[in-house]
């Protein structure tokens, strides 16, 4: 069974991901980690984010059952993993790569921006999580806060919908929702409550 997972940063998509994952026993993907990855080995080594030669051999290297999240979640890296996103021949690499993580049995749940449109258009469910540009900056900043690092709601907010944009606009797989994807907007629900909708979601597919 693989269940796709979409939607914007800071949607709730991830914590949602990681929690259908243990409940229904199936392995968990962080597509956006596959991307940090690159753009980290990229950062570390000095190489320029425009050399999709360079990329695609660094996304060769990576194990997709072993990321980091906490290691790649810092600002630089996230800005330089949107950079390199647009580079076609990666993005084609890395989704061969989040597609065979998939197949593998018994199954997935794989999270990203264009999981239910590019990498896994078959799966059994598809989700698009989303909430406002406001409470999502809301949850990162407070993320951040918990973390002990600096955050202030305006930049993280100006942040966000910069992101949105180039992530929407880009000609390569945009983010955006699956025709038959279910929509499910967490703006007015804490993580319990969205949880518990995306398991109706997923059992209500199943039966029918």
């Amino acid at each position: 069974m693989i269940i796709a997972i979409d939607g914007p940063a800071a949607s709730g998509k991830g914590t949602l991901a990681r929690r259908i994952a243990a409940h229904y026993g199936l392995r968990h993907l962080d597509t956006g980690l596959t991307y940090r990855a690159v753009a980290a080995a990229l950062l570390a080594r000095g190489m320029p984010l425009g050399d999709e030669a360079v990329a695609i051999a660094a996304a060769r290297n990576l194990d997709l059952g072993h990321l980091d999240r906490e290691l790649l979640s810092s600002h630089e890296i996230g800005e330089a993993a949107s950079r390199i996103a647009v580079l076609p021949g990666l993005r084609e690499e890395l989704v061969r790569l989040q597609r065979a993580f998939a197949s593998e049995p018994p199954g997935a749940v794989l999270d990203g921006r264009d999981i239910g449109t590019v990498v896994c258009p078959d799966a059994a469910v598809k989700l698009y999580a989303t909430a406002s540009p406001t409470e999502r900056a809301k949850r990162r900043t407070a993320e951040l806060l918990s973390k002990g690092k600096e955050a202030d709601l305006e930049t993280v907010l100006a942040d966000l919908q910069r992101r949105d944009a180039r992530d929407s606009s880009r000609s390569v797989a945009p983010l955006k929702p699956a025709e038959d994807a279910h929509l499910l907007d967490t703006s007015e629900m804490d993580i319990e409550t969205a949880f518990k909708a995306a398991v109706d979601i997923v059992d209500s597919v199943r039966a029918a």
